[in-house]
Parts: C-alpha cells; sequence; structure tokens
C-alpha cells in the first residue's frame, strides 16, 4: 500500500463494545489520524494490548494486533520490536492494566529505552470490571470496592516516567483531539520509549473525574515550553488539580535499545541467514 493513497477508511470501522460518551471514541479517531497524517499503513504498525476496555482499540483498527495477558503487553511488544526493528510498535491499554498488573514491566521499558510508543487510556478507574479503583484514581475516591474511599496516594505516570528520563513522556486529554493527533505524530517519530498517558472520561463508573472536570483543567503547555529541560518537566508533571498542563512534558535523545545491538539494524531477524556452524559450536559448548 503506498501511503500517499492512504485514507481512514484503511484503518477499517467496527461496531465496538464501548459505552456512549466513553473517552476511548476521542481516542480511536484521533489515533487513526495521527496514524494517517504519519503515513504509517496497516500492514507497518503492529499493536500490542493486555485486557480492559482500552486494550479492545486495537480490535477495532486493521492493522496486525497481538491481545495479551493483563499487564504484560510491555514484554511482548519489546521481543515484537527486537525481532523486526522495520515493524512500528505501538501498545495500548488502560492506566489499570498498564501501571497496575504492568507496573514492573513499566519501568523496564522506560530503563531499556525501547523503540515502542506506549498509549494509556488514563480513566482512573477499572471500567472492564465495573469499576474498581485504579492505581491513579484519586485519594479519598470512592468505589463499590473502597466504599470507604481510596487509602493510598494517586501514581503519577508521567512524573514517575520524567524522574527516570524517560525519552518522551506526554500528557493528554481525549478532548482535545486536533492537540492529541498532534502528540502522537511526535511520540510515532521519536525514537525510543515513548509514553502518552491520555486522560480520558468514564462515563459508567468515574463520575469525578467526567469530560468537563478534565475539559475545565486541561490547558496545553505554551508555544516556547522547552521539553528538554527536565527540571521544569518535573515541576510540570507535578502539576495536577485546578491547571492539568497536557503536551510533551519531556523529550530526550539517548539512544535507543535496539541501537546497541548491530544485528537489529540488519532488518527483521527472520530474514537474516542463520550460522548453523555457530549455533552448533554454541550448543555443544553447552552441553
Amino acid at each position: 500500500m503506498n501511503s500517499n493513497t492512504l485514507t481512514l477508511a484503511d484503518y477499517g470501522e467496527f461496531e465496538t463494545a464501548w459505552c456512549p460518551g466513553c473517552g476511548n471514541f476521542g481516542i480511536l479517531k484521533a489515533l487513526k489520524e495521527a496514524l494517517l497524517a504519519a503515513g504509517l499503513a496497516p500492514h507497518q504498525v503492529l499493536f500490542v494490548s493486555g485486557i480492559g476496555q482500552a486494550a479492545k482499540t486495537p480490535h477495532y483498527l486493521k492493522a496486525n494486533v497481538f491481545n495479551g495477558l493483563h499487564g504484560r503487553a510491555l514484554p511482548v511488544a519489546t521481543g515484537a520490536r527486537l525481532a523486526n526493528p522495520t515493524m512500528k510498535v505501538i501498545v495500548e491499554s488502560g492506566d489499570g492494566c498498564m501501571y497496575g498488573e504492568g507496573g514492573n514491566h513499566f519501568l523496564s521499558a522506560i530503563r531499556r529505552n525501547i523503540n515502542v510508543t506506549a498509549l494509556v487510556h488514563d480513566n482512573q478507574i477499572y471500567a472492564l470490571t465495573k469499576g474498581q479503583a485504579s492505581p491513579t484514581s484519586q485519594e479519598g475516591f470512592v468505589t463499590k470496592a473502597q466504599p470507604h474511599g481510596v487509602q493510598a496516594s494517586a501514581f503519577n505516570p508521567v512524573a514517575v516516567a520524567v524522574a527516570m528520563k524517560a525519552g518522551f513522556v506526554a500528557r493528554c486529554f481525549s478532548g482535545l483531539s486536533d492537540h492529541l493527533v498532534g502528540v502522537l505524530q511526535r511520540a510515532f517519530r521519536h525514537e525510543g520509549f515513548a509514553l502518552v498517558d491520555i486522560l480520558q472520561p468514564c462515563v459508567s463508573f468515574n463520575k469525578i473525574n467526567t469530560f468537563k472536570w478534565y475539559k475545565d483543567r486541561c490547558a496545553p503547555l505554551p508555544t516556547d515550553y522547552d521539553p528538554h529541560d527536565w527540571h521544569k518537566a518535573m515541576d510540570t508533571a507535578e502539576t495536577w488539580g485546578d491547571r492539568i498542563p497536557v503536551g510533551v512534558l519531556f523529550e530526550s535523545n539517548e539512544p535507543s535499545y535496539e541501537s546497541h545491538f548491530p544485528v537489529c539494524g540488519k532488518g527483521p531477524l527472520g530474514s537474516q541467514p542463520v550460522d548453523l556452524e555457530a549455533l552448533k559450536r554454541i550448543m555443544l559448548a553447552h552441553a
């Protein structure tokens, strides 16, 4: 498929299982537009997801898809990227899947700086399993599973990522569509691990962080903001309350994980010749 002939229709249209008004619709729309603007055809992209409403997003796209276990999307994506460095690998899941069950994988992906884009649909709740608190739920948040309110401070994924000097860290809002499309394009271009934490309403189970709640608070970063200033990025990542800055908070140009391995520069591993004599020597040496 020629990238010049790509249209939104090439990414497909599917009936979804999301509730009307869910922020996932806006994210899916922006994602398609960003893929189109980046010239990424369906066969050039691999989506890896875990479990949850957000993780269903790749089901509603024409592309290569691997739907795995809860919280285990990032290690699968890492293996896929190393096996085929020519494939654009995008991880897509929710705040519970990525920061809860997958929390340690999240930290490892940042440390390795693997060339993978992680899109996290952050609605501050577990929606698929009917409304338990997630790692990003605010302290005091009341749910059926936490009737006395959440008794732990909220996990701040962008602050953690900036503190660890991740290659690319962004926070967005599903209701600012054009802004989200622009940030996704930048994330796709980044060489290394890119995190885009996307705030979105859950109309069924989160009656606090509604579309209006986010809209009244989310404000794009000023045009003169410097994402290479780590100290400023830390302050910005910690800003949460009446004002929530959205955009690319931090970006660095550290070499990606796979750039350290010459074999990854030769294309997909499956298309490279196998040195059977070298394999034989290795096997015999460990016999």
